[in-house]
């Protein structure tokens, strides 16, 4: 699908030790100073489903392909990048092309790792990235607004982008805006303010299960449902071991998924994404697509010729396709349904598109 979460955060919060942890990876340099990440990274991480696998085993598939989602690890921000500070405009334009922000917010102390900061204070530092974006989006905004652009715009972008400047001005709650306008019109805005946002408390050792006073005041201030608390350190640390180790491991600290899973999911949910399954003698493949998707446009994920000469398509639910042991016990059970262009695709779905070519 090419969904991008970009991971983004003051400099020696935990960027890169995460989007390594993700990707399974060394690719980005962690290192005990300020912008060590210049360039962003880039990794594309499997979504690992285990619906896919017993698919894979109910069709004796010859290949397993799990859906995809790309992190990238941005460079770190400092008060007044909107200005060009540290590497301000360039960070800027690297979040414009994500679609949703992972906030890595500094939870831990530490006399080793440097801070950018006196002390360490979450709710400050995500106010200050908060901060930038707004001053950032800001500027856009008025160049836009200008009369010698005002023209390159529709009259609901223009409204749209006038609202956004009037909470910005006035420091309204600007997710208010996702329930004024058409998710199609944000996205176009492209304002960093307007993206999906998780946060991630990046804890020590010691609070990793239950957290600690930082997560505490934290989540008073922001939240819950889109705060998760991990050990960048520890996620890592995972990844180098075989599974034994790792669920020993595990069980020691008091932990029953892995960070990266638990951010997995909460990325999905953040995303309003869903998985349609396709599954037969060549491969079983997962396909992401968004919640409330219609049969042609979740054709369209799979090729474009099979948005463009939709039919119909075969839908069997996963708990269907499971308990009748494949296709063709679930259609001589009358479980498998033949629907056409205004069926909504359900998590789960296992899906067989007819089309013209």
């Amino acid at each position: 699908m090419g969904f991008k979460c970009g991971i983004v955060g003051l400099p020696n919060v935990g960027k890169s030790t995460l989007f390594n942890a993700l990707t399974n990876s060394s690719k980005a340099q962690a290192a005990n100073f300020p912008f060590c990440t210049i360039d962003p990274n880039l990794g594309i991480v499997p979504v690992i489903d285990e619906r896919l696998d017993v698919l894979t085993n109910i069709s004796n598939s010859k290949k397993k392909i799990y859906t995809t989602i790309s992190f990238v690890d941005i460079a770190g921000l400092v008060r007044g990048a909107s200005k060009g500070e540290g590497l301000g405009n360039k960070f800027l334009s690297h979040i414009r092309e994500v679609d949703a922000i992972i906030h890595m917010i500094r939870c831990f102390d530490s006399n080793d790792i440097q801070n950018v900061n006196p002390n360490v204070d979450p709710v400050r530092d995500l106010e200050i990235i908060q901060t930038e974006m707004r001053l950032a989006d800001l500027e856009s905004i008025q160049k836009r607004l200008d009369k010698k652009n005002k023209k390159n715009f529709s009259n609901e972008q223009i409204e749209m982008l006038e609202t956004a400047l009037d909470f910005i001005n006035n420091n309204k709650n600007i997710d208010e805006i996702h329930n004024l306008y058409e998710k199609k019109e944000i996205e176009i805005s492209g304002l960093l303010s307007l993206k999906p946002n998780l946060y991630v408390c990046n804890v020590d050792e010691a609070s990793v299960e239950k957290g600690n006073i930082y997560t505490k005041n934290f989540i008073q201030k922001f939240g819950e449902k889109n705060t998760i608390i991990i050990s960048a350190e520890i996620e890592n640390q995972l990844n180098s071991l075989n599974n034994e180790e790792k669920i020993n491991y595990m069980n020691m600290l008091g932990i029953k998924e892995t960070g990266i899973k638990r951010l997995t999911k909460k990325g999905y949910n953040l995303l309003k994404l869903e998985t349609f399954f396709t599954s037969g003698p060549e491969e079983s493949r997962a396909w992401t697509i968004s919640k409330n998707c219609l049969a042609p446009k979740a054709a369209g994920k799979i090729h474009t010729d099979f948005e463009k000469g939709f039919i119909k398509v075969e839908t069997v639910s996963y708990k269907d396709f499971v308990d009748n042991k494949g296709w063709l016990d679930s259609k001589t059970s009358g479980k498998m349904k033949l629907e056409g262009k205004e069926y909504v695709v359900k998590d789960g779905d296992v899906l067989n598109f007819r089309f013209n070519t």
